[in-house]
């Protein structure tokens, strides 16, 4: 069975918090593919009404699935951004992030994306974690415990990562939950990244 991954990026997000987890199931696919099995995983670009979006630093996104459209997935990403600020004043961005939240059987949060998962509803009364920087803030937030010194907290419903490259860990994190583990490792050691199955950094 493939699992439906939906990727939600808008503007200003941060590159390699959507592009880290993106390499993760793809290359965890291509792995499998290459065995001759089913790939397990399909990936889905989305943005708020379908948008072109410009990820910090200036990369523009194109050929957007409009988040309104999206129902049933086994798994949803939401990035941070910089400028949480706006991203937080954002109504149509949360909106989408409600929606599908409550459309995905794992939502999923890297960097400052627990913010906005914290605004939308869903972590409320469940443990969290966001960037070393952000886990004070994160805090004042409707979270039962705002976790620092981890890569990522799985929360059961709900799994947050920390900052950047966190979300690579937590992705592969997540291959390992929905798959196994001796995929996770053989897709850590193909993008040759030092991985481990526990969140401690």
């Amino acid at each position: 069975m493939t699992l439906r991954v939906g990727i939600l990026v808008f503007d200003d997000f941060d590159l390699i918090d959507a592009g880290g987890p993106y390499e993760v199931f793809l290359t965890a696919s291509r792995l499998r593919e290459r065995a001759g099995m089913e790939a397990p995983f399909e990936v889905v670009m989305m943005s708020p009404g379908g948008k072109d979006v410009t990820a910090f630093g200036g990369m523009t996104l194109t050929q957007l699935v409009d988040t309104n459209t999206v129902s049933d997935l086994d798994v949803l990403v939401v990035p941070g951004t910089i400028d949480l600020g706006v991203a937080l004043s954002n109504e149509p961005l949360l909106a989408a992030v409600r929606h599908l939240a409550a459309e995905s059987v794992l939502p999923t949060s890297v960097c400052t994306g627990s913010f906005l998962f914290a605004r939308a509803g869903a972590l409320q009364g469940l443990p969290a974690t966001s960037h070393w920087e952000d886990v004070d803030g994160l805090a004042e937030e409707n979270v039962s415990e705002s976790v620092a010194g981890v890569r990522w907290v799985d929360a059961g419903d709900v799994i947050t990562s920390g900052g950047l490259t966190s979300g690579i860990h937590m992705a592969l994190h997540v291959v390992s939950r929905l798959v196994d583990e001796e995929l996770a490792t053989a897709t850590a050691r193909q993008l040759d990244m030092d991985w481990s199955p526990r969140p401690a950094r």
